[in-house]
């Protein structure tokens, strides 16, 4: 009884937790030190001004609560081994009889008698089994968790990055836009232009105002997407900066190489998943296969006759179940369906990263090309701004013509970012598909999501 576990009442109080996550930010000393070991450099000042990806993504690695439940469920996967190791406990029943005889010391004979169960055909091994293979799935799953959070932060990250350097290029384009209106202003009032044309500039510097107020609404919206996911409320962005580099990847064509394909039909964290989970279903029919065999129960037992000889009475026995009405045939081909069940999952699984992977391959060259084309066209709108911008210098053209030219060329730089966006949103895509982020170290992505650290998937909230 001394060895018992006591249970320990934890309620969870809604306005607690809420003031707990409330509270996380960036400036966390915790953090700090989960940073360091995990970026094995130190960092000097703190809180860190600026945050890149890499950062970043440690960051939610660390707070994000999606891989808090993968974490719990593994734990709760792991105590499951426990569980299925265990040994049936034996049991005791204690009896008593009355038999009056004349001059007994006692009519009362009592008794105990002990079931010892012995389980055999190895049922205990494959059980066992089966937990651990349950258990180490559950174990991929943080990885396959961990993939998520830094494939949603990445396109969050991206979408802030964009939409900030889109409002800095619509507010240039408002800016151009009001000054040419001003001046066509005053070529109404000399009568150089007429009002018809007065009135599309005017228009058209509608039209930028709402689409720099458009933008201004998605940079908030994005700010507050990408603090959620961090696993942090907006307010703990405040002052902060971020980098991410939109420049075009210069070694994603790595990750279309045939040998990366190959390692992502047979490594990635839910393939493996895939193939721990039909492991157990494998263990699950042995031991379906296993309980044809019929455990044993060993029955010794004792009486005390308090008759008038005293008498000490021992017996043995032991029970064994007949299988006469079935032969555990039911639950046997249910374990076999359901292991065919696992394996048709996982070539469905397969067939769906050679459909991911194709496809974004094909969105990935083809975003190549499209930002080549768009990168070609916005370098000749810029060497046009350049020559009317020296021609107004000699007095050629007049300040209507360079601001025409600004617009241009502004227009041709909202094009260019699009493409960038493009171009990202495909390299995170064919990441996705292969789980391999750009700058892995081969050695990490040859050994698969088993050689992730466990600091790094495994770290307290």
């Amino acid at each position: 009884m001394a060895g018992c576990a006591r249970f320990h009442s934890q309620p969870l109080s809604p306005a607690e937790t809420a003031t707990r996550l409330e509270s996380r930010s960036l400036d966390n000393p915790d953090l700090k030190a989960f940073l360091e070991k995990n970026l094995h450099r130190e960092l000097t000042a703190w809180p860190a001004a600026k945050w890149d990806f890499e950062m970043l993504t440690l960051a939610a690695f660390y707070y994000h609560p999606s891989l808090e439940v993968a974490r719990a469920d593994w734990r709760v996967a792991a105590g499951g081994i426990e569980t299925a190791a265990e040994r049936p406990n034996p049991t005791v029943t204690g009896s008593v009889a009355y038999e009056p005889v004349p001059d007994a010391f006692s009519p009362w004979i009592p008794g105990v008698v002990f079931d010892l169960p012995l389980e055999t055909a190895g049922k205990r091994r494959f059980r066992t089994e089966q937990a651990r293979h349950l258990s180490e799935s559950a174990r991929l799953n943080i990885a396959t968790a961990a993939w998520q959070v830094r494939s949603q932060l990445r396109a969050a990250l991206l979408d802030f990055a964009a939409a900030r350097q889109r409002v800095a290029l619509l507010q240039r384009q408002a800016a151009s836009r009001e000054d040419l209106l001003s001046r066509m202003q005053g070529q109404l009032e000399a009568g150089a232009i007429s009002k018809v044309e007065l009135n599309a500039a005017r228009l058209a510097l509608i039209r930028a105002r709402a689409d720099l107020a458009d933008a201004q609404r998605l940079q908030a919206e994005a700010r507050s997407h990408l603090a959620g996911t961090l696993g942090l409320s907006a307010v703990a962005l405040d002052g902060l900066e971020f980098e991410f580099a939109l420049a075009p990847p210069a070694t994603a064509e790595d990750l279309t190489a045939s040998k990366v394909r190959r390692l992502a039909l047979l490594g990635r964290a839910d393939i493996l998943t895939a193939l721990s989970d039909y492991a157990a279903s494998q263990s699950a029919l042995q031991s379906e296969v296993a309980k044809q065999y019929p455990d044993i129960h060993l029955a010794p037992g004792y009486y005390w006759n308090a008759g008038s000889a005293g008498e000490h009475d021992w017996q043995i026995g032991a029970t064994v179940e007949l299988p006469l009405l079935n032969r555990h045939h039911g639950p046997i081909a249910e374990a076999a369906a359901r292991r065919e069940a696992s394996a048709a999952r996982f070539l469905a699984l397969q067939a769906k990263v050679i459909t991911e992977i194709d496809g974004a391959v094909a969105s990935f060259r083809a975003s190549q090309t499209n930002f080549a084309v768009v990168e070609a066209l916005a370098a000749a709108q810029k060497t046009q701004q350049q020559s009317i911008e020296a021609q107004f210098q000699a007095g050629a053209v007049d300040r209507l013509d360079v601001l025409t030219a600004e617009l241009e060329l502004n227009a041709a730089s909202i094009a260019r970012l699009d493409a960038q966006v493009k171009l990202q949103q495909a390299v995170g895509a064919l990441e996705d598909a292969l789980q391999r982020p750009l700058g892995l170290p081969e050695s990490v992505w040859q050994n698969g999501p088993r050689a992730l650290p466990a600091n790094q998937v495994n770290a307290p909230p």
